[in-house]
């Protein structure tokens, strides 16, 4: 027999189709006429009918009624065990071809850094698939240097960082955020909406750590030593336990931007800081030598970068 395109060939010439094998094998395992057509979801005369077809193309009676049923004659019997591996074959070409069509996608590895909104993520995800269809993008979360390390050893296609990229690599700003302030409720500052760095002077603040957000880190630190301001800095290299690092250090406030502060202290206060110096920038980075769909990519995500305001 040849087995082409779903159909099969018998040696008669007719053609019988694979939907007949599986008509045959359902009424041979619940050997019932009735119970088999309501498992496929077929009247019982149809489904007779096709069985009828199916044993004069054979040319060979495959069933016999029963007082209890329907059961195999043995010419039935013998071509149940072929059907079968017929419908078992079939299913694995499908299987096959599948899993060829998967192996065409390009897998691209993207670094995102903690705090970033899962909701953006979410959404560049779901540009991507739309956009470049071939590209599988894997996600690794690590803190700016890592990702930065990562990329230059060709461990990460693209890094979202939160450091301006280095002249070995291609980089596009994509967007700020403000640095602010999460409060315990307790504080007097809890009852503001918005504080600037002076107000911060001799509270225990929590901070990043360098090694984290090291543009950040500086600029919050040359900012506050520019307006005479001496906080009592505690650092700490923290993503998701801001809380514990706070309640560690005895901390009046820990900086972050809303987005995390919305995340890990959900319960203290964000304020805004009033001067528009202190941000955190998200940047996108790549090797300039990189793959096609890697461009592609990162031509996407650039996409997405919000328009720079420059003063007057």
């Amino acid at each position: 027999m040849l087995f082409r395109h779903g159909l099969e060939q018998t040696s008669t010439g007719g053609l019988m189709e694979l939907r007949h094998l599986r008509y045959f094998v359902a009424v041979a395992a619940e050997r019932s006429m009735s119970r088999a057509a309501e498992q496929l979801h077929l009247t019982q005369p149809s489904l007779s009918r096709q069985i009828r077809q199916l044993e004069q193309e054979l040319g060979v009676v495959l069933f016999e009624r029963t007082t209890t049923g329907t059961a195999l004659t043995p010419g039935g019997a013998a071509f149940y065990h072929h059907a079968r591996l017929l419908l078992r074959l079939a299913e694995a070409s499908r299987e096959a071809a599948h899993s060829a069509g998967e192996a065409t996608r390009e897998v691209v590895d993207l670094g995102i850094p903690p705090g970033l909104s899962p909701d953006w993520v979410v959404r560049l995800l779901g540009l991507l698939r739309d956009e470049v269809g071939r590209a599988s993008v894997l996600i690794t979360e690590a803190n700016s240097a890592e990702q930065l390390r990562m990329v230059r050893e060709g461990r990460l296609d693209l890094g979202l960082v939160h450091e301006r990229p280095l002249q070995a690599l291609t980089g596009t700003r994509l967007f700020s955020q403000p640095f602010g302030l999460a409060v315990r409720p307790d504080h007097p500052l809890a009852a503001r909406t918005e504080c600037t760095l002076r107000e911060l002077h001799g509270l225990r603040i929590l901070a990043h750590g360098r090694e984290q957000v090291q543009a950040a880190h500086d600029a919050l630190i040359v900012a506050a030593h520019e307006r005479g301001v001496t906080p009592l800095w505690r650092f700490a290299q923290f993503s998701e336990h801001a809380r514990s690092c706070a309640e560690a250090t005895e901390s009046d406030a820990v900086v972050l931007t809303e987005n995390s502060a919305r995340r890990l202290l959900p319960q203290w206060p964000w304020l805004r800081l009033a001067e528009d110096s202190v941000d955190l920038t998200t940047w996108l980075i790549w090797q300039p030598a990189t793959r096609t769909v890697v461009t592609r990519v990162a031509e996407v995500i650039s996409g997405l970068a919000e328009p720079v305001t420059v003063p007057r």
